[in-house]
Parts: C-alpha cells; structure tokens; sequence
C-alpha cells in the first residue's frame, strides 16, 4: 500500500479519494466548472479499489459534462479511462499494476478523475511492464473503439484494403495500428498536406482530403476494387466517398456523426451487398471493455501495438482539469492525462 493510499484509508476500510465533481450539466465548455472534494470509496464483494496513478481524458468525457449524453447523472466524478495500482480487493490482485476503460464510468457512475476508483476486479487489464502508467492510461477508449469495429465488421486480412478516415485521430491511429498488424493493406484519409503521426506495422498510404477525390484515388490503389473496410472515424462529412470507396461486400464502421442525418443511394447499398457497422463504447460495461482490451495484450507484448506518446505538456493535475477539458474540446492533438499525484 502506498503513502497516499495509507493516509486515504479509513479505519473502518473506507477510502477517503480526492475527486473532481460536477455538480451540474455545463451549458457549453467554457461554462465546466469542476470542483476538488473528498469522497468516501467502499467497496463491493466483486470490487477492487485502485489508486489512479493516471487517467486519459476523452471527448465524451467532455461531452457528457456539457448534456450531450442526456443519461449523464449529476453530480458525479468524470473519467472513463484510467491506470493504476490495486490497495484494496481480493489478495491476487493487491499490487498489481492494471489499467482500464468503461463505457458507464465517469457518464453513469463516479469515475476515474480521481485519486482512487471502485470498479469490478474483472473489469480490470494487467498493464504491459514496458508500458508507463500515462501511457497506459491512454490506451482506454480509442482502442476499445478500434477493435470493436474490427470484431463487429471483421478483422483485416493480409489481402485486404482498409480505408481509415479520419487517420491521425487517436482511433484512426488505433485502427491503423491494429490494421497493419493484421496484414492489411491501409489507406489513409486527411483534411490537409500531413504525414501520419502514429506507429504502423507496414506503409501507409495517405490521401488528402483537401485535394483529392478519395473515392477514385481509393480506386486507382485498389485496382478498382475499393476498400473492404472503411473505418470511418468523422461520420457524415465522410460518409458520401466512404460510400462510394467501398468494395463489393465493403464493411463501413461509423463511430461519430457531426450532422445526424445522411443521404445514401439504397440501390448501390444492395447491389454492392455493403454492410454499415455502428460502434457505441458508451454501451460498453467496464468488464465488456476490459474484455476487448485484453484482446489487445498480444498486440503490445510482441510490439506490434503501441501506446501513443504523452508530451509532458498534455500531463495536468487534477486541480487545472478544467484546461485538460479545454484542450480535449479545442482537439489537441496529444492524447490528453490526469495526473491526481501531480
């Protein structure tokens, strides 16, 4: 048990975490105003207390402060993602170094912005020894995502196309990642003149956006086929040219939306035999995306998976979150930590 796990405990083995709240929907970003309280932590029989080392900020964790998850509870501690080490639970896990993510912590119970977290032993990830603390609190939400687009749609095969839309997010890097790991041939689509950012098990090859027709360039790389997956990582502004740069047969995972509602041609949708795939991780317990996250392990034991870098400029304390949230919402390009020891 750490110091500051020492002092947090109770003697009747209640744990007194230092947590960020929010009291009540915000009506915008600018409106957050996140405040610092002590909160009592028990334990149920299936549950571990972990001391947050890290946390990732996502933006639905902003989005949810700010009513766009009308499930949101108030008032509540935030956080879906997190890393950490286990001081209070089953004897087998005392100590261990894990990590995780959920779709209900942090939107419909208290989450991970916060010293310490209750949450299901079987929820939790052992963390890769090369892999940091920031780093593994980074893993969460994106690569959930990822994967389970590639479960539900299909996995990428060595003699398959992947077009990835949206390719330097931190779930296009995620899929790529994941893609090239597989075999897959992978495209990649950006607004401007830019090279990918992330890690990559083979080549990629960028489209810009800004300057190309993506769905005849997809074609002239495919040899007229198309893409047999295409990860759609921005919703409708994509959802035309994902459309048209499907091979027959094509898979396109749809995981956001700016404006709700699309126009297709029902036609070219059953004759090419395309399938749309929805991914919501918010559905997704904290056990269901432990689950995927494990899937994950092999991937970042052999090296073939990597964490994303974390600039000691994208590290805030838990007392500056409300800039962690600014800079999530203004989409930095860092992959955003919580640090609630700093």
């Amino acid at each position: 048990m750490t110091t500051a796990t020492a002092n947090a405990k109770s003697a009747a083995g209640a744990f007194r975490a230092t947590s960020l709240r929010l009291k009540a929907k915000a009506v915008d970003a600018a409106s957050l105003a996140p405040v610092i309280e002590r909160q009592s932590l028990t334990r149920g029989p299936q549950d571990v207390i972990v001391e947050i080392q890290a946390a990732g900020v996502n933006p639905s964790d902003v989005k949810a402060a700010t009513g766009l998850m009308p499930y949101a509870v108030f008032p509540r501690t935030p956080g879906r993602d997190f890393a950490g080490i286990v001081v209070d639970g089953p004897p087998e896990w005392l100590g261990r170094e894990v990590f995780g993510s959920s779709g209900d912590l942090g939107i419909r119970r208290d989450g991970t912005h916060a010293t310490h977290l209750a949450v299901e032993a079987a929820a939790l990830v052992e963390k890769p020894g090369h892999i940091s603390m920031d780093e593994a609190a980074g893993l969460g939400v994106p690569f959930v995502t990822a994967i389970e687009g590639f479960r539900r749609a299909g996995m990428p095969t060595p003699r398959g196309t992947v077009l990835v839309m949206g390719l330097n997010g931190k779930v296009g890097q995620a899929a790529t990642q994941f893609a090239t790991w597989r075999g897959a041939k992978v495209i990649g689509v950006v607004r401007r003149d830019e090279p990918f950012e992330g890690h990559a098990n083979g080549p990629v090859e960028i489209i810009n956006a800004g300057t190309a027709d993506v769905a005849a360039r997809v074609r002239d790389l495919t040899d007229g086929n198309g893409a047999d997956i295409v990860f759609n990582t921005v919703g409708d502004p994509y959802f035309g040219a994902a459309n048209k740069s499907l091979a027959r047969g094509g898979r396109q995972i749809l995981i956001a939306a700016v404006d709700k509602i699309v126009q297709f041609n029902i036609l070219e949708f059953y004759r090419g035999r395309h399938t749309y795939v929805g991914i919501d991780t918010l559905a997704f317990s904290s056990i269901a995306s432990g689950d995927v996250l494990r899937d994950a392990l092999p991937g970042f034991a052999s090296g073939h998976l990597k964490p994303y870098p974390i600039a000691g400029n994208a590290i805030y304390p838990l007392a500056d979150a409300k800039a962690a949230y600014r800079a999530v919402i203004g989409s930095s390009r860092d992959r955003v930590i919580l640090k609630p020891s700093a």
